[in-house]
């Protein structure tokens, strides 16, 4: 009996979740008799099985919830915000009485009375001759908006149980309010919806409980530690039997791992099929009209990343509509539509997840950040005065920081955004905001697809072995004695490629030798170029072994108060290293901030490197034209497919590193001529530059050389985007006006100013 009831639960609890969903669809697709009769199964179903099974209780509220989808079914009534609110509310209930009875084996002892009283109600037919009231309206007559097509509801498979996480006293607003769902570009398929409408791949899927994937996922863990312990004999071992051995075991062990993290693996859908109906009730709730539109549903990651951002996604779905979106009225004085937008997105991006939670509302107002943040006393006045935008909206991820004007049962008490910055840096992840004024906000989250093994450099500091996740690593410098460290405010920094990379000496700042930046200043270094909450800095060690996958062990209680590290591992020699959070160590050692000073400092340098200091990377444009640019200044040199190139307005564009990069074609922008490829090249060659953390791609049509002359520059022929002209390689060459082309793309087009 007990099996029994347990499957009953999650049987249920999955049926609830799918009312969730249809029963919001229902409030945009009022025509969906499809909809009307798979709401009206699923309640059946539960009273049927509640029946059978003695919860009395349960059977009434699901009973009476019957028999209003009943009427609805049968076209005896029309589906009104009452209604419709009363059929969630029962949803609600039953939810509740499903967690009594998986807690205390009965269906609890709330008194549901009055929500079945208001649903026998609104079944009676109004009497002869009577005007229906505004709140028995029919939906169809409450808002034009969602009678769009482009607002009908997306199909959605099925999620994970859960409940929508709003105040349990939200109240029904006006009329107008109204949340829809926008069909996603590709509809999301799961296992469970295939089983369900093709019976023929029924006996094809089980049931496996989770612990039983936890632990077949840490004996593949103790696999891969033991197959590296074997790879490591395998290097010293000249047998060619042990060795083809080792290979076989290297494959096998790769295979399993990547087919048991499959089996870990879950669609991201199953967080956000919750939030329709999160959206529906908070808009009501604050009498807002939302649109919710979801793109990639069917990216995947691991169920404990995915539980690790459950709540996270929550509070920014919350925020976005609490803070960012507008009342109607304000959209429209604003010129915008009076149905505010809410973007949730997700993709795969350089072996990592990203996760855009955007809207089109008002934006985030700096001047009452600046200013709650002089309030409590977290900035000084000069600090704020100075602070970029950048920096400004990490303020909103303080503890305690709230810009609302009172407390109210959904936000206000600056806890939402502080769990957001927590929740995903807990798990190697990160935060960014970007926020434009009257356009609205938007929040990425970037975070790794799995936490049980993952790829890692391998690095020895003072003959002690530490770990840096992959996903944090940018690159590699290797500096001879004594070269390009200079002192900027009394810390060490290097020039690489024209910008400041801030250095942090691992030793010193682990407390394992205090006196190594003095130690080390006249010796070889090996430079880790890290990123941390979109901030780049060097990390200085002792060497670098190698990379390899690693599997994550979390840390003892005693450990994981020290922000330096987020796991440890155990290495093929047995040995353990701890891994380092490199978020932490950055704000451990202060690298995670930005100056006016430090701003103008980089821009000294970048105005030297412009002057002739280091070598010049020499392009061709055109048959016979070559273009000079100081390699301090050029960040990567790449070749894209000429299909990547997109338009966004009048602006040549392309989708870089997470970012949309302008593009400068330097034949048409610089001579005044168009490419001799141009419209037929199959790929592009693109110089890579940039300014204040943004990227321009300055197209050539050849990259030639890379030369350490430092030629006179002469200028009789300036003109716009050119310095002048030398004599580079005994060929006439003009030198770029490199900060020129790349403002000028950043503000927004490749034409030369009038």
């Amino acid at each position: 009996m007990d099996e029994i009831v347990k499957e009953f639960l999650i049987e249920s609890s999955e049926n609830l979740d799918r009312l969730d969903r249809e029963l919001v669809k229902l409030e945009s697709d009022l025509s969906s008799k499809e909809l009307l009769a798979s709401i009206f199964r699923t309640i059946h179903t539960i009273k049927g099985s509640c029946s059978f099974l003695g919860f009395l209780r349960l059977e009434k509220l699901a009973h009476a919830g019957e028999s209003l989808l009943s009427r609805l079914r049968d076209g005896d009534l029309v589906l009104t915000e009452p209604i419709a609110s009363a059929l969630l509310a029962m949803v609600d209930a039953v939810r509740r009485m499903l967690g009594a009875i998986e807690n205390s084996g009965q269906d609890g002892n709330e008194d549901y009375a009055d929500l079945i009283s208001r649903m026998a109600e609104l079944q009676k037919p109004l009497p002869p001759g009577s005007a229906p009231s505004d709140q028995c309206q029919p939906y169809s007559a409450l808002s034009s908006a969602m009678n769009q097509p482009e607002n009908a509801p997306a199909r959605q498979g099925n999620q994970e149980a859960s409940s929508p996480e709003v105040p349990d006293d939200v109240p029904p607003c006006s009329d107008s309010a109204a949340v829809t769902t926008a069909p996603p570009r590709e509809p999301p398929t799961s296992k469970m919806t295939a089983d369900a409408s093709n019976p023929s791949t029924a006996g094809e899927t089980i049931r496996v409980a989770v612990n039983l994937l936890d632990r077949l996922m840490n004996l593949v863990g103790e696999l891969v530690l033991a197959r590296n312990q074997l790879l490591q004999f395998h290097n010293r071992m000249p047998d060619a039997g042990f060795q083809a051995v080792c290979q076989r075991t290297n494959l096998i062990t790769t295979e399993l791992q990547e087919q048991v993290m499959k089996t870990r693996m879950q669609p991201i859908e199953n967080i956000w099929n919750k939030f329709p109906r999160t959206v529906r009730d908070l808009a009501r709730h604050h009498g807002k009209d939302v649109r919710l539109e979801m793109e990639g549903q069917n990216t995947e990651l691991d169920r404990t990343v995915i539980e690790a951002i459950r709540d996270p996604l929550t509070h920014l779905v919350r925020n976005a509509i609490d803070h960012g979106l507008e009342m109607p009225d304000a959209r429209r004085r604003a010129g915008k539509d009076a149905v505010g937008v809410l973007r949730l997105r997700a993709f795969h991006e350089g072996g990592q997840v990203i996760i855009e939670v955007s809207d089109d509302g008002a934006g985030l107002n700096r001047e009452r950040i600046r200013q709650k943040a002089i309030e409590r006393s977290l900035i000084s006045m000069q600090h704020a005065a100075s602070m970029a935008d950048r920096e400004l909206f990490q303020l909103i991820f303080l503890p305690g920081f709230s810009t609302a004007e009172k407390v109210t049962n959904v936000s206000g008490r600056g806890v939402g955004m502080d769990v957001v910055r927590t929740g995903v840096e807990k798990i190697g992840g990160t935060v960014d905001v970007q926020s434009a004024d009257g356009k609205g906000t938007s929040i990425r989250i970037k975070i790794p697809l799995t936490l049980a093994i993952i790829p890692a450099l391998m690095i020895s500091s003072c003959g002690e072995r530490f770990a840096i996740p992959q996903a944090s690593l940018l690159e590699l410098v290797r500096l001879e004695a004594g070269t390009g460290i200079e002192m900027v405010h009394g810390a060490p920094v290097y020039r690489l490629r024209g910008r400041l990379l801030p250095l942090v000496y691992l030793n010193a700042e682990l407390q394992i030798d205090p006196r190594a930046p003095a130690a080390t200043a006249d010796c070889v270094l090996n430079i880790a170029v890290l990123q941390a909450d979109g901030r780049e800095f060097g990390l200085v060690v002792d060497d670098i072994i190698d990379t390899e996958e690693i599997v994550v062990k979390p840390l003892a209680k005693q450990l994981r108060e020290i922000k330096a590290y987020s796991g440890a591992t155990i290495l093929g020699d047995g040995r353990v290293a701890l891994i380092l959070d490199i978020p932490g160590l950055a704000r451990r050692a202060r690298v995670i901030s930005e100056s006016r000073e430090h701003r103008a400092k980089e821009a000294v340098f970048a105005r030297e490197s412009v002057a002739g200091r280091g070598s010049l990377l020499v392009v061709e444009c055109g048959d016979r034209s070559r273009m000079a640019i100081p390699l301090s200044l050029v960040l990567r040199l790449e070749e894209f497919p000429a299909t990547a190139v997109e338009s966004a307005g009048t602006q040549e564009v392309i989708q870089y590193r997470g970012q949309i990069m302008p593009l400068v074609r330097l034949s048409r922008v610089v001579s005044g001529i168009e490419s001799r490829s141009e419209g037929a090249e199959s790929s592009l060659q693109v110089v890579v530059s940039g300014l204040d953390e943004r990227s321009v791609g300055l197209v050539a049509d050849k990259i030639l050389d890379i030369v350490g002359e430092h030629p006179r520059v002469e200028k009789p022929f300036r003109r716009y985007g050119v310095l002048g002209s030398s004599v580079v390689q005994q060929r006439v060459t003009e030198m770029l006006d490199v900060p020129a082309l790349v403002s000028t793309a950043i503000a927004g087009g490749d034409e030369p100013p009038s």
